[in-house]
């Protein structure tokens, strides 16, 4: 989930038309779409051979947006997760198993809270990782595989200038440096409240970390320490501690101090280390290359039982909307 800074930090909206490059987070993505894609019970969609498709749906449909709006984005993925975050991980995998429990139960017995479970159970396993990359791959999409963390591999790609933006939900990507994060990139349009019938229009925001930094007054290291006095996906934060209070503590008198106020002990110094230097590559390439028709044809229709005429239409409308911009056409591409 990350680190929750919200409370705190200034934003602004932003027009998918105003982004060129992005590099964006892809399990985070992904997770979205697993969450989000669902039936009314917390069923994700499936094809005949009962696989899973949910995110498959939401990188296609959202990533031919995108490029409608001549969005050039790739698609960073995690590899393997550090240390620091193995208690993180064996936590979240209970709580997997937990949602699933209760997903099934709710399922069984017609209860309307059957969904919240299901969101909760969602897992980017082998299947969900090797199928969103194959179908990247057909629209010409770079895939980076990143050494550790996503968001810190495209930090370090917006930080170096081989993209504008960093794409995530999650705010680490400012503690990882990233210049520019932008939000709800991939899931834009009319959101229900999780447990309420309540719906509202969710657009893409920006964060510009230098100008958070001087609305803020604090440096980076600050903003940091921060997120450790709240939690991140590294430490668990401190009880009763939010923002807005990690904050001021955090400007008074620094994280030592604010610690021993607490009376709390955190092994903060390697967690603010890998912040500030996480384990990233160079070895990248960002090319976006031509759609390959009839293999996206195969893969989506014949293979996971997606609509021709739908995937079709999706794929006239990002020719028109290139031709009309003046980018380069489908049938150029092809």
């Amino acid at each position: 989930m990350g680190v929750d800074l919200g409370d705190i930090l200034p934003r602004t909206k932003i027009e998918l038309g105003q982004i060129d490059t992005v590099a964006i987070d892809g399990h985070n993505t992904v997770y979205q779409f697993l969450s989000i894609i669902r039936q009314r019970d917390g069923t994700p969609l499936m094809d005949s051979a009962g696989r899973t498709t949910s995110h498959l749906s939401g990188l296609f449909y959202r990533t031919t947006h995108m490029l409608e709006a001549g969005v050039r984005c790739a698609y960073v993925f995690d590899g393997e997760p550090p240390d620091l975050k193995r208690r993180t991980v064996l936590k979240r995998r209970e709580t997997r198993e937990h949602a699933t429990q209760e997903w099934e139960q709710a399922k069984a017995e017609g209860r309307k809270d059957a969904f919240k479970f299901a969101q909760a159970s969602s897992r980017v396993d082998e299947y969900i990782l090797e199928s969103s990359k194959c179908l990247l791959q057909y629209l010409g999409i770079p895939v980076v595989e990143a050494p550790s963390e996503g968001e810190a591999q495209a930090a370090y790609m917006t930080i170096k200038g081989d993209v504008s933006f960093t794409g995530s939900q999650d705010f680490d990507a400012l503690l990882f440096g990233a210049p520019r994060l932008v939000r709800n990139l991939t899931i834009t349009g009319r959101r229900k409240l999780p447990g309420r019938n309540v719906h509202i229009s969710v657009s893409p925001e920006l964060l510009d970390l230098e100008d958070i930094l001087e609305s803020l007054e604090i440096t980076r290291e600050q903003l940091i320490d921060v997120g450790i006095l709240v939690g991140t996906d590294y430490n668990k934060g401190v009880k009763g501690v939010g923002p807005k209070k990690a904050l001021k503590m955090i400007k008074q008198s620094g994280i030592e101090k604010a610690l021993e106020e607490l009376d709390e002990s955190v092994d903060y110094v390697p967690i603010k280390e890998f912040f500030l230097n996480p384990n990233v590559t160079d070895n990248y390439v960002l090319e976006w290359t031509p759609i390959q028709q009839d293999r996206l044809f195969h893969f989506l229709c014949d293979e996971h039982d997606f609509s021709r005429d739908r995937v079709e239409n999706t794929l006239q409308q990002l020719s028109e909307a290139q031709h009309n911009s003046g980018q380069r056409s489908l049938a150029q591409w092809l």
